[in-house]
């Protein structure tokens, strides 16, 4: 692993993140570094560099979102060319970053394919990677090279406390289900809110799942946190438990990752849920952005763990 800190700073980017990586490059006062993704006509990603990086430290930002193999590729194809070309250090800055529910063998004979995503970056050659809110923290661990997993929680709870002002007594922070209870409580305690579960049970095969909820919710305005949302059945499904069954009044929604495939947006659309809170962490089509839907920036966070990066000083500060 290379411990030799670049010359200067270079922010680029793949074809997944450029509005991200230009803020924070802006964040930055710097100029993005100039390069081009793109395919030849067989599908082969061509990547060109069209300034040296000689001795620099570069950061790629790239989120390996959908279409997520042609994103990772990219990735892998940029680092790859930026050892080649005799940068200082190479750090993969991958906000959101795919194959991370695949981090466990739940069957016989499953892959566990967000390992394999962690060797084939650290093959190409990154000496690093910056993230934010990986599904599982532990595959901070499958990486051989020093990985640092910042929180979207901080820029999300800022937001939240400007929303609830003075009336914090009317709020309650709501965790979808039990695997999400160690992010909600983060939030409660940011925030003093008091806390609710939702735990589902399936009572047999073939009956819909029963909504229980732990903790008081009734006449209360619920605020249920997530770290993606992919097909958004959980998170709506939450939310209309809460109202009917709970007796909330109100429900806002906040996830870090807003991966929004298949039925998603109807589904948000369709739900009691008044607003849903994301980070840019993966760009949302115009096609798919809804009067429900905030996009938060995450740029200055990442900036801000970029240069302590740089500068070899701690980022524990930014979990604050």
């Amino acid at each position: 692993m290379n411990n030799v800190r670049g010359k200067n700073i270079k922010i680029f980017s793949g074809n997944s993140s450029k509005d991200l990586a230009m803020g924070i490059a802006n964040c930055l006062g710097l100029q993005m570094g100039k390069s081009d993704c793109s395919t030849f006509s067989d599908g082969e990603i061509s990547v060109s560099l069209y300034e040296s990086v000689r001795g620099s430290d570069c950061f790629i930002v790239q989120s390996t979102s959908e279409p997520v193999n042609n994103h990772l590729m990219e990735l892998l194809i940029m680092i790859d060319a930026m050892k080649r070309a005799s940068a200082a250090r190479i750090t993969a800055v991958v906000p959101y970053f795919g194959y991370a529910r695949q981090d466990r063998k739940s069957r016989s004979r499953d892959p566990i394919s967000a390992k394999l995503c962690a060797d084939i970056i650290t093959t190409a050659g990154a000496d690093r990677v910056l993230s934010m809110d990986l599904h599982a923290p532990q595959i901070q661990g499958f990486f051989n090279i020093p990985v640092d997993n910042l929180l979207g929680a901080p820029v999300i709870a800022n937001h939240l406390k400007k929303k609830m002002g003075k009336n914090i007594d009317e709020y309650v922070i709501v965790s979808p289900d039990l695997g999400s209870v160690t992010r909600a409580r983060s939030y409660a305690n940011k925030l003093g809110c008091p806390l609710a579960i939702i735990d589902k049970r399936r009572q047999r095969a073939n009956v819909s799942e029963v909504m229980n909820i732990i903790g008081d919710v009734k006449g209360k305005k619920c605020i249920l946190v997530d770290d993606m949302v992919d097909t958004a059945g959980t998170i709506c499904n939450a939310a209309k438990a809460i109202v009917e069954t709970g007796g909330a009044t109100e429900v806002i929604a906040a996830a870090t990752h807003p991966v929004l495939s298949g039925s998603a947006i109807e589904r948000i659309e369709n739900s009691p849920i008044k607003e849903f809170i994301f980070l840019d962490t993966i760009k949302v089509p115009e096609s798919k952005m809804i009067d429900k839907i905030k996009i938060l920036p995450c740029a200055p966070h990442f900036a801000e763990a970029i240069e302590r990066i740089y500068e070899d000083k701690p980022i524990s500060s930014l979990f604050d």
